[in-house]
């Protein structure tokens, strides 16, 4: 377990009651978290308990039927759907696999969407559990509306229109990811997740019960995110820094082994990657580039190509 400092008393969670009640101090406070960390925790998010219990009691139910009950819902196609077994996803650089299997969650598109050739069907658990469709769906919907909402306070942040983001993300391939970390037994070069970014837009990850991620600052230290319970952690991903030029930034983090005393209790999370629309053009936001600050990123590349790059380099396409 690494000597990770405590972050609780550095990241001050910002209420998600001000949007409503106050704007600008909502997206002062998230957008300076978002600039010194590229990390923010937003307490009283307003999604009811009692249904994100639900859809995290289907997860676990999931995870814990027969190895052979939940390969029949890995599918040909790497990834973005369905189930992904244990030993897949190797972090960008790194030689070892992430100790999680995790099941995939993406946008419904209806026939003949210009997106379907790269946006396939989910696939759902029906036999095994029925409920799990209608509850986990209902968490893929309300993340989804929750990161709109992030996103008119980053946008309002950078000085854009307050609905800037809303026609770049409507179709945009977001995924849901269902996370199970199993119980580490003992000692050895492999860890939850890799040091790695994030590939998409925003990330909205509602808190784990079990600790273990862990961000880097500026000065390279690891510091341990503790977030409080029924709160979300939200953080920037590579798209968006490339977007904005940096300067909102996309910040390494891993998620750990536990120490000795929880080595046999799992993790379940469930990060939703927010995701541009397919046809959408990362072009550098001209208002974020200055001669102290220039274009990072001349060459613009369309959302769905990025991704597909990141992918194959995670092992995922």
């Amino acid at each position: 377990m690494s000597q990770a400092t405590a972050l609780q008393d550095r990241i001050e969670p910002v209420s998600f009651d001000l949007f409503a009640k106050d704007f600008n101090a909502f997206t002062q406070a998230l957008g300076d978290s978002y600039a010194r960390w590229g990390f923010a925790v937003i307490s009283d998010h307003g999604m009811p308990q009692d249904k994100v219990d639900a859809a995290i009691d289907q997860m676990k139910q999931f995870f814990a039927l027969p190895e052979a009950a939940k390969m029949k819902y890995k599918l040909p196609v790497a990834g973005q759907r369905g189930y992904t077994p244990f030993g897949v996803e190797t972090a960008k650089g790194h030689t070892h696999y992430d100790l999680k299997e995790f099941w995939h969650v993406g946008r419904d598109l209806p026939p003949g969407h210009r997106f379907r050739d790269h946006m396939i069907d989910n696939v759902w658990p029906d036999l095994e559990l029925p409920e799990f469709h209608a509850k986990v769906q209902w968490l893929y919907n309300a993340l989804d509306a929750m990161g709109l909402k992030v996103l008119e306070a980053i946008s309002t942040y950078l000085g854009l229109d307050r609905h800037f983001f809303d026609n770049k993300v409507d179709v945009g391939n977001s995924i849901l990811r269902l996370l199970h970390y199993p119980p580490v037994p003992k000692d050895g070069p492999h860890i939850r997740a890799g040091a790695h970014e994030d590939i998409n837009v925003i990330t909205l990850l509602l808190g784990a019960e079990e600790a273990g991620l862990e961000v880097k600052d500026h000065d390279g230290r690891w510091i341990a995110i503790n977030p409080p319970a029924g709160s979300l952690v939200c953080n920037i991903g590579d798209m968006l820094q490339r977007l904005v030029n940096h300067r909102l930034p996309s910040t390494t983090h891993r998620v750990v082994n536990p120490a000795p005393e929880r080595r046999g209790f799992p993790r379940y999370s469930t990060p939703f990657f927010l995701h541009f629309n397919s046809d959408y053009l990362i072009r550098t936001l001209p208002s974020c580039v200055d001669a102290a600050n220039p274009d990072r990123y001349p060459q613009p590349i369309t959302a769905d190509e990025y991704l597909q790059e990141r992918l194959r380099e995670i092992k995922l396409a």
